[in-house]
């Protein structure tokens, strides 16, 4: 009887670890793949003819995302850039500010996935393989002479859907819930071009 009582304190113990590292491995899952958008590297570039901002992006489709887009409905993502100048005796002077409006859609047909930027477009057969040349991101270039070498600049970066854009009543969901919040915020660094020093490690807002 004692044994038989051992034994069974023996199982749901050991259950009960299962069960610990079940939840964790669930909890982990969760983190590592939550919905939405967020920044997953910024930097600037030098070229010859000027700068160019550049981003990529972790990006999560929600459920309701996911399902518009394999049912026929584009997703319109707008990648916005911006650059300012630090001045101590006044406002900090906007120097630069642009932005993209790149197209996700799918073929239900051809089951294919398309990336559009204008009139350039590129196809993929996998979901992954699109979300991947969506998630970089890059600004026009900015003219070197806009950014002088002893000056401080911050750059900013966010990529977010265009509700706007969504079908009427996709629109009204959008406004009211949760289920198309992707927005990265904006996620700003330092840029001294004097050094060419890049920080990544910006702050979302």
């Amino acid at each position: 009887m004692h044994c038989c009582k051992k034994f069974s304190l023996l199982l749901q113990r050991g259950a009960g670890l299962l069960l610990r590292c079940a939840l964790f491995v669930w909890l982990f899952a969760a983190t590592a793949y939550a919905d939405g958008v967020s920044v997953n590297k910024a930097e600037v570039r030098q070229g010859e003819n000027g700068y160019q901002l550049s981003a990529s992006y972790d990006i999560n489709l929600t459920f309701a995302a996911q399902q518009a887009l394999t049912r026929g409905i584009p997703l319109y993502f707008v990648g916005e850039f911006s650059l300012t100048r630090s001045r101590w005796y006044w406002l900090d002077e906007e120097i630069f500010q642009g932005g993209q409006t790149v197209k996700l859609s799918y073929n239900v047909l051809t089951r294919q996935y398309r990336i559009s930027r204008g009139a350039l477009f590129q196809n993929f057969a996998s979901f992954e393989d699109a979300l991947n040349i969506l998630a970089r991101q890059s600004s026009v270039t900015i003219p070197a002479e806009l950014m002088k070498k002893d000056g401080n600049y911050t750059a900013a970066a966010r990529l977010r859907l265009d509700i706007a854009q969504l079908p009427l009543p996709l629109q009204v969901n959008a406004l009211t819930g949760k289920d198309w919040a992707l927005n990265s915020d904006w996620y700003r660094w330092v840029i001294r071009p004097a050094e060419m020093t890049v920080r990544g490690e910006g702050k979302a807002e």
